[in-house]
């Protein structure tokens, strides 16, 4: 069976019963979520339900050219973790520190080739409810490939479905808030603000718990 085969596979029978049956989404403006590419979609991330929460607002059609950017070196630490996130994740690794390769050189090529991708810029799972300093690699990226769109979301519950140290998801919903597009900037401190306040609004107090596709 093919990668794209194993993919689709996964997802029918894993993330969408999990995250639609097992746990439930309520999602305002689903309709913002990009169906091509150059696209990304920026969230704050609070557990790793974060990702499959995401992923499972795209159509399987979609799907496929959806890429997670993830730590290499936390996803890659071991064969059997490399495979399945490479593989069925279909994520882009990015090398944090340590290297003299370039480390946004796969998103951009993914960028170049409309994908799709999904982005934590506080680069690890913060503290619930909280948002950690943005880093500015999507700002750099942005400056590669100006044409990309900038989806925010919000996402609340996760971290309370899969917290740190759990490994079974408890049936409770997960609340996805999704914003309009933030345009970019060439001054990279107004372009980082601009993309923290998008986030900041879409918090469930500033936006109510009203529910729309």
């Amino acid at each position: 069976m093919g990668k794209k085969a194993l993919r689709l596979l996964f997802t029918m029978t894993i993330v969408w019963p999990v995250i639609w049956l097992w746990l439930g989404l309520r999602v305002r403006h689903r309709h913002l979520i990009p169906t091509a590419g150059p696209a990304i979609v920026v969230a704050n991330h609070n557990s790793h339900m974060d990702v499959f929460a995401l992923l499972s607002l795209f159509s399987l059609r979609t799907q496929q050219q959806v890429h997670p950017v993830a730590a290499a070196d936390y996803f890659l630490r071991n064969r059997w973790l490399a495979w399945f996130t490479l593989n069925i994740l279909n994520i882009i690794p990015v090398v944090r520190t340590g290297e003299d390769t370039d480390p946004l050189a796969g998103c951009e090529q993914a960028l170049r080739q409309n994908k799709i991708l999904i982005l934590f810029p506080e680069g690890s799972r913060g503290e619930p409810g909280k948002l950690s300093p943005l880093k500015s690699g999507i700002w750099h990226l942005l400056q590669r490939v100006p044409e990309t769109k900038v989806i925010p979301v919000w996402l609340s519950g996760t971290e309370k479905v899969l917290a740190k140290g759990n490994r079974i998801p408890l049936p409770l919903f997960i609340d996805v808030c999704v914003g309009d597009p933030v345009a970019t900037h060439p001054d990279k401190p107004t372009f980082m603000d601009s993309l923290l306040q998008a986030l900041l609004h879409l918090q469930p107090h500033q936006q109510g718990h009203e529910t729309h596709d």
